[in-house]
């Protein structure tokens, strides 16, 4: 159950982060500066903290293998990316340092996304979160991807 209000807090803190950033942003750089903590906090933030104290959960919940020392380190890994959003926010380190952290991010979740759905091609594992892991990467390409090429 906590896994499930881990994942509604993370697909409703993204959509109101895009949505606010796109109400209240006017240049592409303006979009990316809001986005930027809210997207990666809420997917990545919650990510990393769901890996590291609800794990076991989170892995049967995927149909993955549970205990192994590279979900840890990629839960460390998913939070240092919400860490390191929210200190690029508010040290106001500018539009350079939002797109590389949303960059790096951005290939994470791409590259997340062909695992999910080779799991669900080559395992056969159909559970929910491995089959709409392909598409909301290919989603979330999509929101970001004015913001970020605008910024360049």
């Amino acid at each position: 159950m906590i896994i499930k209000i881990i994942e509604a807090l993370r697909i409703a803190g993204t959509a109101f982060g895009v949505f606010w950033a796109y109400y209240v942003g006017e240049t592409p750089q303006e979009i990316l500066n809001v986005m930027t903590p809210w997207v990666v906090v809420s997917i990545a933030g919650t990510s990393g903290l769901e890996g590291l104290f609800f794990g076991r959960q989170a892995a049967i919940e995927k149909g993955y293998e549970q205990g192994s020392n590279y979900q840890t380190q990629s839960a460390i890994a998913l939070l240092s990316y919400g860490v390191i959003a929210l200190v690029v926010y508010f040290l106001k380190w500018g539009t350079n340092a939002e797109l590389t952290i949303v960059l790096v991010f951005m290939f994470f979740t791409i590259f997340s996304g062909v695992n999910h759905a080779r799991s669900v091609i080559q395992d056969k594992n159909y559970k929910w979160a491995n089959l709409n892991r392909p598409f909301l990467a290919v989603l979330l390409t999509a929101v970001l991807w004015y913001p970020v090429v605008g910024s360049f």
